[in-house]
């Protein structure tokens, strides 16, 4: 299975219809839209997992940049989610870490 991102959605968008989008492409496992906890209302986003590998590489390659709802998506795989701590970590490194001058 693979796991896909998929960005820039139109707050219209509904699951149902992400799910058909995909699934033009390959069986789908799961769709979710990440949503405001506070509003319910989508952030945007959205993750679909796909069953075959291959059809995800395809779906990828031919919904990457669609325009949908007037948006164009961007859908790439889905990069492993990072513990609070690591993230922190990655970000101190990226700056320059440290304390400053000595």
């Amino acid at each position: 299975m693979k796991n896909l991102f998929v960005g820039n959605l139109s707050s219209n968008l509904t699951p149902d219809e992400l799910r058909t989008l995909f699934q033009t492409y390959g069986a789908v496992e799961e769709v979710e839209i990440i949503t405001n906890p506070n509003t319910r209302y989508s952030r945007g986003f959205a993750f679909v997992e796909m069953t075959n590998n291959m059809d995800a590489v395809n779906a990828i390659a031919s919904l990457n940049g669609t325009t949908v709802w007037g948006n164009p998506l961007k859908v790439e795989e889905a990069q492993p989610k990072l513990e609070r701590s690591e993230e922190l970590g990655n970000r101190h490194a990226k700056d320059g870490g440290g304390s400053g001058p000595e």
